[in-house]
């Protein structure tokens, strides 16, 4: 334990002086369980009263959905699950003083930071596409002189319809949405801002002639959003005939305003070895792809070559003191599907992770890539990032930085084909029909998601979880929607817990705890509840740039100012965390 302490306490003082000169090609990792985030190492029972319980758990380890074979996921709530290599909490930057230093930086200097674009220069030319076309050796994995991974090319041009367009007007393929953010974490007042964009591969944005054709790919990427989302979804009113395939499935080719979800299993041709009789299907050339057997198509799946790009940014602050996404990235992430894995295929391994666990205890998981192919889940897909350097420029994320990527893209129940969002993309009845950028409209009068008990999602997380984020570290959240010195009220949190362990489906109204008036606003306008206040914003956005400066991303990229004390430094083989399952 001291040899690893010292080994940590040193490369954490190498990594703040010679930020410059990290090893970026390495593919070995001083934190081999990085897959395990650090919002795992959560504290779930109060130190002062036991029948105080927290869990920020669900909102990841939870029910999984089919094709996500993450059997058992929902079992992580009730314990620590780690190998014996992840015991010793690795990520030492939550433990970290920051008050001096956050002090030193002036509100004027970090303001001035964060609105410098540092993805584009001022002619609009992306500045990392420039240097992977003229390759460092210092970025070059394998030494052949050229970047084998993706290049950026999105240019954050959105015309009306949130379709991305490059400088001279033509359309990339990206196109952006809006969606409810994912809990806790990605809620920007837990320190960041950030927006997803999608891509087809090109036969989905194609006709049958092979042209770029914009209501093709339109069409398809709504068939997309009903098969990942598994339901049944409202579209502008389309003719049929002109595509070819019967969307709202009444038998007949006519107008319709809805992709119905409705799915029977293809029949298998023995005489032409194919899959035939798709009840969905995708429009265009991949319509006749697909009945090539050349593309595939089912619930839950993105086709293969399809591609996200997830910004991360700092919280700018606009001229009316209203919180805005900076230009200035954070992070540049990236993912592509690249190879088809089939419902049995991804349901045995689903069941070989349980084996293995279940055998090999303490083995390690293994991700094979490198900076410039990003990591293979396992899955089908690829992940890969770029990050500010010391300056504050982009630079590939090294493999033990996109390490940290991998267990929540791989193997969670909350996840819909490795991925978060699109399954939480708005829909017809919203803004636009949720194609648009935060920067053309914001989380302004956004209700909260309905859930199927009747709950509303973000207040569920407030009420399960006791705190605005998994470390219970936001003040600001803990002032405005609970009430003061509620841990103190012994009586009403003991007869609480009885009452959840014998109905776990009801729902406490809880007035004793919170400012149900508070919550209330909630329901109606989430910004009330994940927008930082200017001050909270302009601490949150120096304390990680302190970490950026430190180049100290493998210690952990939470941001917060003091230690955080909710946090287990060390846990014991077999720690359980006393919760009890919420299953969504």
């Amino acid at each position: 334990m001291i040899k690893r302490s010292f080994l940590l306490g040193n490369m954490i003082l190498f990594s703040s002086i010679f930020a410059n000169e990290l090893d970026l090609k390495s593919i070995n990792a001083l934190n081999t369980t990085a897959y395990i985030p650090s919002q795992c190492y959560t504290k779930t029972v109060d130190e002062k009263n036991e029948n105080i319980l927290y869990n920020p758990c669900f909102s990841c380890h939870t029910l999984n959905k089919e094709p996500n074979f993450t059997l058992s996921d929902a079992d992580l709530q009730e314990g620590y699950d780690f190998p014996k290599d992840a015991l010793k909490n690795p990520w030492t930057n939550l433990f970290k003083d920051r008050t001096n230093e956050v002090a030193k930086i002036s509100d004027e200097e970090i303001l001035k930071y964060i609105k410098v674009d540092n993805y584009k220069n001022q002619n609009g030319e992306i500045i990392l596409k420039s240097k992977l076309e003229n390759l460092n050796e210092t970025w070059d994995a394998n030494n052949n002189k050229k970047w084998d991974g993706y290049i950026p090319d999105i240019y954050f041009n959105f015309n009306e319809e949130g379709f991305d367009l490059d400088n001279s007007g033509k359309f990339t393929g990206w196109r952006v949405f809006a969606y409810q953010p994912f809990l806790g974490t990605f809620w920007p007042t837990n320190g960041s801002t950030d927006d997803v964009m999608i891509r087809l591969s090109k036969p989905f944005q194609s006709n049958e002639k092979g042209d770029f054709d914009l209501e093709t790919y339109k069409l398809n990427l709504s068939i997309i959003e009903a098969l990942i989302k598994q339901k049944t979804i409202n579209i502008d009113e389309i003719d049929e005939k002109r595509f070819g395939v019967d969307l709202n499935q009444n038998g007949i080719l006519d107008k319709t305003t809805q992709i119905v979800f409705k799915w029977l299993k293809p029949k298998y041709d023995f005489d032409s070895k194919k899959f035939k009789n798709f009840s969905m299907s995708y429009v265009g050339l991949a319509k006749e792809l697909l009945e090539k057997n050349e593309l595939l198509i089912a619930p839950g799946l993105y086709p293969i070559g399809t591609e996200f790009t997830h910004t991360v940014r700092y919280i700018d602050i606009d001229k009316n003191d209203e919180i805005k996404m900076s230009s200035r990235l954070k992070e540049f992430r990236y993912a592509k599907k690249t190879s088809w894995n089939t419902y049995s295929q991804l349901s045995n391994l689903g069941l070989a992770d349980i084996k293995e666990k279940h055998d090999f205890p303490d083995r390690l998981d293994v991700y094979k890539g490198n900076l410039e192919t990003g990591l293979n889940n396992k899955r089908g897909w690829f992940y890969q990032g770029f990050i500010e350097d010391s300056n504050g420029d982009l630079r590939p994320q090294s493999y033990e930085e996109t390490l940290s990527c991998m267990g929540c893209h791989s193997n969670i129940g909350s996840t819909a084909d490795s991925t978060f969002v699109y399954q939480r993309k708005f829909e017809k009845d919203s803004f636009n029909s949720g194609w648009y950028h935060w920067s053309k409209k914001g989380f302004k009068n956004i209700p909260d998601k309905k859930l199927e008990n009747g709950q509303t999602e973000y207040v569920r997380y407030l009420k399960e979880n006791s705190a605005g984020d998994e470390f219970r570290a936001n003040d600001e959240i803990m002032d405005k929607f609970f009430k003061k010195d509620w841990q103190k009220d012994t009586k009403n949190i003991e007869k609480d817990l009885i009452f959840k362990l014998e109905n776990p489906q009801l729902e406490l109204t809880q007035e004793w705890k919170f400012k149900l008036e508070e919550l209330e606003k909630i329901k109606n306008d989430i910004s009330y509840l994940i927008l930082p206040s200017k001050q909270r914003a302009l601490e949150l956005n120096k304390a990680y740039k302190i970490i950026v400066k430190e180049q100290s991303y493998i210690y952990g990229k939470d941001i917060h100012i003091k230690p955080t004390q909710n946090v287990h430094k060390e846990i014991k083989k077999g720690t359980m965390t006393n919760l009890q399952k919420v299953l969504k």
